[in-house]
Protein backbone atom coordinates (compact mmCIF):
# COMPACT_ATOMS: atom_id res chain seq x y z
CA UNK A 1 0.00 0.00 0.00
CA UNK A 2 1.23 3.39 -0.87
CA UNK A 3 2.37 5.68 2.36
CA UNK A 4 1.29 8.61 0.65
CA UNK A 5 -2.47 9.82 0.25
CA UNK A 6 -3.89 12.70 -1.17
CA UNK A 7 -4.72 14.31 2.13
CA UNK A 8 -1.62 13.62 3.55
CA UNK A 9 1.11 13.90 1.07
CA UNK A 10 2.10 17.63 1.34
CA UNK A 11 2.71 17.55 4.82
CA UNK A 12 5.08 14.84 4.38
CA UNK A 13 6.55 15.19 0.83
CA UNK A 14 8.85 17.46 -0.30
CA UNK A 15 9.12 18.06 -3.65
CA UNK A 16 12.18 18.67 -5.44
CA UNK A 17 12.22 20.62 -8.33
CA UNK A 18 15.27 22.08 -10.77
CA UNK A 19 15.22 24.48 -13.56
CA UNK A 20 17.77 24.68 -16.10
CA UNK A 21 17.96 27.50 -18.89
CA UNK A 22 20.61 25.87 -21.73
CA UNK A 23 22.08 28.69 -23.46
CA UNK A 24 25.89 29.72 -24.51
CA UNK A 25 25.26 33.70 -24.14
CA UNK A 26 23.60 33.33 -21.38
CA UNK A 27 26.57 30.75 -19.35
CA UNK A 28 28.78 33.01 -20.62
CA UNK A 29 27.73 36.44 -18.83
CA UNK A 30 26.42 38.02 -22.42
CA UNK A 31 22.94 38.70 -21.57
CA UNK A 32 20.31 37.79 -18.49
CA UNK A 33 18.41 34.80 -18.40
CA UNK A 34 14.74 36.03 -18.25
CA UNK A 35 13.02 32.50 -19.52
CA UNK A 36 14.40 30.11 -16.41
CA UNK A 37 13.45 32.82 -13.66
CA UNK A 38 10.35 32.76 -14.99
CA UNK A 39 9.36 28.97 -14.96
CA UNK A 40 11.10 29.06 -11.27
CA UNK A 41 8.44 31.95 -10.43
CA UNK A 42 5.45 30.17 -12.04
CA UNK A 43 6.04 27.01 -10.35
CA UNK A 44 7.12 28.31 -7.16
CA UNK A 45 3.62 30.63 -7.21
CA UNK A 46 1.75 27.48 -7.97
CA UNK A 47 2.79 25.01 -5.76
CA UNK A 48 2.53 27.93 -2.85
CA UNK A 49 -1.14 28.26 -4.03
CA UNK A 50 -1.80 24.50 -4.04
CA UNK A 51 0.35 24.00 -0.23
CA UNK A 52 2.98 21.88 -1.28
CA UNK A 53 6.09 22.01 0.25
CA UNK A 54 8.87 22.62 -2.14
CA UNK A 55 13.05 23.13 -2.71
CA UNK A 56 14.30 24.49 -6.41
CA UNK A 57 17.76 24.62 -8.09
CA UNK A 58 18.48 26.81 -10.56
CA UNK A 59 21.22 26.87 -12.77
CA UNK A 60 22.32 28.00 -15.94
CA UNK A 61 24.48 26.13 -18.48
CA UNK A 62 26.07 26.24 -22.07
CA UNK A 63 23.41 24.02 -25.00
CA UNK A 64 26.22 20.92 -24.46
CA UNK A 65 24.68 17.70 -23.98
CA UNK A 66 27.53 16.44 -22.15
CA UNK A 67 26.74 18.78 -19.86
CA UNK A 68 22.80 18.20 -19.72
CA UNK A 69 22.41 14.36 -19.46
CA UNK A 70 25.09 14.78 -16.32
CA UNK A 71 22.56 17.53 -14.52
CA UNK A 72 19.72 15.36 -15.62
CA UNK A 73 21.82 12.02 -14.61
CA UNK A 74 22.49 13.76 -10.87
CA UNK A 75 18.66 15.00 -10.42
CA UNK A 76 17.25 11.41 -11.00
CA UNK A 77 20.11 9.99 -8.79
CA UNK A 78 18.74 12.55 -6.41
CA UNK A 79 15.32 11.65 -6.54
CA UNK A 80 14.14 15.26 -7.56
CA UNK A 81 10.44 15.43 -8.80
CA UNK A 82 10.13 17.87 -11.09
CA UNK A 83 12.90 19.09 -14.07
CA UNK A 84 12.40 22.07 -16.21
CA UNK A 85 14.43 23.03 -18.80
CA UNK A 86 14.26 25.83 -21.16
CA UNK A 87 15.91 26.73 -24.59
CA UNK A 88 17.67 24.58 -26.88
CA UNK A 89 14.24 22.96 -28.59
CA UNK A 90 14.62 24.44 -31.63
CA UNK A 91 16.06 23.73 -35.25
CA UNK A 92 19.64 25.57 -35.41
CA UNK A 93 22.66 23.58 -35.08
CA UNK A 94 23.42 23.90 -31.33
CA UNK A 95 19.92 22.91 -30.39
CA UNK A 96 20.19 20.11 -28.38
CA UNK A 97 17.41 19.38 -25.69
CA UNK A 98 15.18 16.72 -27.41
CA UNK A 99 18.26 14.77 -29.02
CA UNK A 100 19.66 14.69 -25.55
CA UNK A 101 16.64 13.97 -23.26
CA UNK A 102 14.43 11.78 -25.68
CA UNK A 103 16.70 9.26 -24.95
CA UNK A 104 16.84 9.29 -21.21
CA UNK A 105 12.97 9.48 -20.54
CA UNK A 106 11.31 6.42 -19.17
CA UNK A 107 7.68 7.19 -20.18
CA UNK A 108 6.75 10.08 -22.59
CA UNK A 109 4.09 12.22 -22.37
CA UNK A 110 3.76 13.54 -25.28
CA UNK A 111 -0.18 15.13 -25.21
CA UNK A 112 0.70 18.49 -23.54
CA UNK A 113 3.68 19.51 -25.62
CA UNK A 114 1.21 18.46 -28.70
CA UNK A 115 -1.54 20.44 -26.62
CA UNK A 116 0.70 23.50 -26.41
CA UNK A 117 2.19 23.69 -30.39
CA UNK A 118 -1.32 22.75 -31.65
CA UNK A 119 -3.12 25.58 -29.37
CA UNK A 120 -0.31 28.61 -29.65
CA UNK A 121 0.63 27.68 -33.18
CA UNK A 122 -2.57 28.82 -34.13
CA UNK A 123 -2.01 32.51 -33.14
CA UNK A 124 1.93 32.35 -33.88
CA UNK A 125 2.42 29.73 -36.70
CA UNK A 126 6.22 29.71 -35.55
CA UNK A 127 5.16 27.80 -32.16
CA UNK A 128 5.30 24.75 -33.86
CA UNK A 129 8.52 24.66 -34.46
CA UNK A 130 9.65 23.84 -31.16
CA UNK A 131 10.65 20.33 -30.63
CA UNK A 132 9.46 20.50 -26.39
CA UNK A 133 9.00 17.05 -25.37
CA UNK A 134 7.78 15.54 -22.21
CA UNK A 135 7.80 12.61 -19.94
CA UNK A 136 8.90 10.70 -16.57
CA UNK A 137 13.11 10.32 -16.13
CA UNK A 138 13.43 8.04 -12.89
CA UNK A 139 11.15 9.50 -10.80
CA UNK A 140 10.76 13.11 -12.01
CA UNK A 141 8.67 14.17 -14.21
CA UNK A 142 10.34 16.24 -17.14
CA UNK A 143 9.22 19.07 -19.14
CA UNK A 144 11.55 20.39 -21.63
CA UNK A 145 10.59 24.36 -22.78
CA UNK A 146 11.51 27.20 -25.51
CA UNK A 147 13.31 29.96 -24.13
CA UNK A 148 11.55 32.86 -25.26
CA UNK A 149 9.65 34.43 -22.12
CA UNK A 150 6.48 34.57 -23.74
CA UNK A 151 6.43 30.63 -25.09
CA UNK A 152 7.32 30.04 -21.25
CA UNK A 153 4.35 31.90 -20.13
CA UNK A 154 2.32 29.81 -22.42
CA UNK A 155 4.09 26.25 -22.01
CA UNK A 156 3.77 26.77 -18.22
CA UNK A 157 0.05 28.23 -18.29
CA UNK A 158 -0.91 24.90 -20.15
CA UNK A 159 1.61 22.17 -17.98
CA UNK A 160 0.77 23.71 -14.82
CA UNK A 161 -3.52 22.75 -15.75
CA UNK A 162 -2.12 18.84 -14.74
CA UNK A 163 0.91 19.52 -13.11
CA UNK A 164 -0.53 18.15 -9.17
CA UNK A 165 -2.91 15.60 -11.03
CA UNK A 166 0.20 14.12 -12.39
CA UNK A 167 2.50 14.06 -9.32
CA UNK A 168 -0.57 12.06 -7.67
CA UNK A 169 -1.04 9.79 -10.07
CA UNK A 170 2.48 9.17 -10.79
CA UNK A 171 3.01 7.98 -6.93
CA UNK A 172 -0.15 5.82 -7.25
CA UNK A 173 -2.35 8.01 -5.48
CA UNK A 174 -6.03 7.81 -6.59
CA UNK A 175 -7.43 10.62 -6.91
CA UNK A 176 -10.08 10.13 -9.67
CA UNK A 177 -12.93 8.81 -6.93
CA UNK A 178 -11.81 12.19 -4.58
CA UNK A 179 -12.07 15.97 -4.81
CA UNK A 180 -8.75 17.51 -4.77
CA UNK A 181 -8.71 21.35 -3.84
Amino acid sequence: MNKYNYKNIKKIRKLKIIVITLSDRASRGEYEDLSGPVIKNFVENYLNNKGWSFETDYSIIPDEAKLLQEKILLAKNNNVDLIFTTGSTGISPRDIVPETIKPMIDKEIPGIMELIRVKYGMKIPNAVLSRGIAGIIGTAQIYTLPGSVKAVNDYMIEILKTLEHLIYMFWGIDVHKKHIS
